[in-house]
This record gives C-alpha cells, structure tokens and sequence, in this order.
C-alpha cells in the first residue's frame, strides 16, 4: 500500500507543476459558471422549484459542477490518453510484467490527480460563485465531509470507466474515439448540463441508475441535503456497487488483455 501511497503524491505532485494550465482552467471553470448561472436563473425564473431544486439550490449545483468537472475528469484529461498511447505502442508489454498490480497503480495516480483537481481548479469556482450568488450551502457540519466521501466514490467511479475505454485500445486502432464518446456520456448523463431530474420520464429514469450519476447529480444532491439517514446510505452503496462492478469489469478486462499479450509475445 505505500507504493501506491507514493504514486498517488506523485500524481499530485505531477498536476501541481502544471500552473499555467491550472490557472486557464480555473479561469475557463469560472466564466462557464458565470453562463450557467444566468441560464439558470432565467429558467429558475419561468419554472421556480424546478426538479425539486430552489434557486439557490440550482445556482449551488451549478457550481459543484464546475468544481468536480475535472477532478472527476468528466470531459477526459487523465490518465486514460497515457494509457492508450502506452497500449499502442507496446510499452504495456513492460507494465503488465511489472510486480505491481497495473489498475491499482493508475488508480493511484489519478486519485493523486484528481486531489490536485479538486483543490486546484474547484475551490476557487466555487468561491468565486458563493461570493457573485446566494447560493445554498450545508446548514450542518456533518454534510461536508459527506459530500466529500461520496465526490470520492464518484472519482472512482470515473476512474472505472475511464480505465475500461483504456483498455479498448487492445482491441481498436484508436481509442479516440471510445474516449470521446465515453466523455460526451458522461457530461450527458452526469447531470452536468442539466440536474438529472429534470430529464422527463423513463429518459429520467435511466440517467439516474447509470453510473455517470454518481460523478455529479449524486455528491451535488448529497451537499444539497436531499439524501440524509438511511437514503444517504442507498446513496453511497449505489456509487460503491458501480465502483466495484467497473472496477472487477476492468480486471476482468485487464486479464484477457495480459493473456494476449502473453501469447502474442510468446
């Protein structure tokens, strides 16, 4: 555990010297805030008490939202290109012979990037929309370190998905596209443009038992409240039963993958 412990620093450490880049997306997560506030107070406006939220409820999502974009790397920029680019050239052949477990490892380093991430590139959105809007924030403590074991679980989650379109690379020429539909998915279906409830019927219905819920619309509704006692913990044992289900997905994967390359090599 203290290999990985040390890979996950160094995933942080990694993303920290990348200033500029941080800067540019801090600046990029503001303005797109500042447009999505104002779209959601012109609908707010027409339609108060949509899908359940409130005003400062809604303009409070919108920002969670652009602090968990790229910590749960909904729009892709992890390790996943890495990964690919390793796969196509061969190098995986020296990883997968390597005493180390290969997801584990990368899980490691993204958890280390998305730490960066959140504080990095989420906090100061989210101030920057706490002091330009009223929005509504935990009226108790215990909702805060809920909010983030339940953003922790949604990191994983990402991680899982991330890493099974990865994988993909064994089997296709380029994995760009797998990539970019897995990020277009995910913004969809994250509640990233709009809340999930929102969505109308069975549309609705779906979006919420996909495991792209458990990056947004799940931690968002956890700050805000709606889940407490026993539904907090359907909360969490949906975002964990999606974590281990990707994750097993992705050993699984992950060993037809080693067999492959086994033979081929043999």
């Amino acid at each position: 555990m203290r290999l990985y412990a040390v890979v996950a620093a160094g995933g942080f450490r990694r993303y920290a010297t990348y200033r500029t880049a941080t800067a540019a997306g801090v600046f990029t997560n503001t303005v797109f805030g500042f447009i999505l506030a104002y779209t959601y107070i012109a609908l707010w406006d027409a339609r108060p008490q949509l899908g359940g939220y409130d005003m400062s409820q809604a303009l409070a999502y919108v920002w969670i939202g652009q602090g968990l974009l790229a910590a749960c790397a909904m729009m892709g920029g992890g390790f996943e290109d890495e990964l690919m680019e390793r796969i196509r050239t061969g190098d995986i052949a020296v990883d997968l012979y390597r005493p180390v477990d290969l997801q584990l490892w990368w899980l490691a380093g993204d958890l280390g990037r998305a730490a960066f991430q959140l504080l990095g590139r989420g906090v100061v959105p989210m101030l920057a929309g706490a002091l330009a809007f009223d929005l509504a924030l935990p009226g108790s403590a215990w909702i805060w370190p809920a909010f983030l074991l339940s953003v922790l679980l949604g990191i994983v989650v990402s991680f899982a998905v991330r890493f099974l379109v990865a994988l993909s690379a064994f089997w296709l020429l380029d994995g760009a596209g797998a990539t970019q539909m897995a990020w277009l998915l995910g913004l969809f279906f994250s509640g990233m443009l709009l809340p999930l409830p929102l969505f109308p019927g069975l549309l609705g219905e779906v979006a919420r038992m996909l495991p792209w819920s458990s990056l947004l619309q799940i931690p968002a509704d956890v700050f805000l409240g709606k889940y407490t006692g026993w539904e907090l913990m359907e909360a969490y044992a949906f975002q964990g039963a999606w974590a281990v289900a990707l994750l097993l997905a992705g050993r699984l994967l992950q060993g037809v993958a080693t067999r492959r390359v086994v033979v081929q090599g043999g």
